[in-house]
């Protein structure tokens, strides 16, 4: 994959639109990831007082919102963004390999949770899904992240706390919905099979990754 500094979260837009699937942190392929491709001055620094800048960690939101794609922990169970015009694809193949919940599973709460209620942040959705009880959280996340990687929920946003001064800190949090209540039914639905799919798919990154093995790029596919 061309190499390229990145310095901007428009250009960080292109380039997603470019390469249609870009892993935010390590992919394992050296030189895939959202964090390989910007400049030093865009990477996590630590600052005197203690506190940090990451300017990319900053543009998830904006890109989410704004830059045409999807995103979640849709590779080995790590972040990254897919353009829209890869999601039906992608999301026609993940699901044939996860299909539906059972009814009445924790899988399934989760979904009708978000579809009746709309989005959450991770810590009101366990709640709203009775998953209160002591270290229940690791366990809930785990849930959360098959159902990403089954492209059946997605981030909408990020959710900040603000100071007292009305500026936002931290970390954030991940704003958590349906791919069909953000982009709509349609943009989930491809007129290929899934084999079909997995064809585009698989040759896509061996054109866009020619030195990875054909282990790595089925790595990022299942």
């Amino acid at each position: 994959m061309k190499q390229r500094e990145i310095y901007s979260c428009a250009q960080m837009m292109e380039l997603i639109q470019e390469v249609g699937f870009l892993p935010l942190l390590d992919s394992g392929i050296r030189g895939y990831s959202a964090e390989e491709m910007v400049a030093d001055e865009c990477r996590y620094v630590m600052l005197p007082d203690g506190g940090w800048d990451w300017p990319l960690w900053k543009w998830k939101g904006p890109i989410i919102t704004e830059g045409n794609c999807v995103y979640g922990k849709f590779f080995a169970g790590k972040a990254g963004f897919i353009s829209r015009q890869w999601w039906p694809d992608f999301c026609n193949y993940r699901r044939s390999l996860h299909p539906a919940p059972a009814e009445n599973s924790i899988e399934d709460t989760i979904l009708l949770t978000l579809q009746e209620q709309g989005a959450f942040i991770t810590r009101e959705l366990r709640a709203a899904c009775g998953f209160t009880g002591p270290k229940m959280r690791s366990k809930f996340d785990g849930y959360v992240t098959r159902l990403q990687m089954a492209c059946r929920v997605v981030t909408e946003d990020f959710v900040y706390p603000t100071d007292k001064h009305g500026r936002e800190y931290g970390w954030g949090w991940a704003l958590l919905t349906t791919p069909e209540q953000l982009h709509g039914r349609e943009a989930c639905q491809c007129e290929r099979t899934p084999e079909e799919s997995f064809d585009r798919l698989f040759a896509h990154f061996k054109d866009l990754l020619p030195t990875a093995t054909e282990q790595q790029i089925m790595k990022l596919l299942k």
